[in-house]
């Protein structure tokens, strides 16, 4: 059985897009040293790079589902 991979749909791309606009803002914030005190900017910036990542993931697998 072959996997179709299929283009995601608008909303699923904008919300992976944004995650990851999101982590890359995180991320510089983090290494500039503007924020990161009191939360672990990298570790957070991380995880939102890795939902990103999945939501893009799901909506190409799983559209023709």
């Amino acid at each position: 059985m072959a996997l179709r991979l299929t283009p995601p749909t608008k909303n699923i791309f904008y919300l992976s897009t944004l995650c990851a606009i999101i982590a890359f803002a995180l991320y510089l914030l983090g290494v500039l040293g503007i924020i990161g005190a009191e939360i672990p900017t990298l570790a957070v910036a991380f995880w939102v790079a890795m939902l990103g990542w999945a939501l893009m993931t799901a909506g190409v697998a799983l559209k023709g589902v």
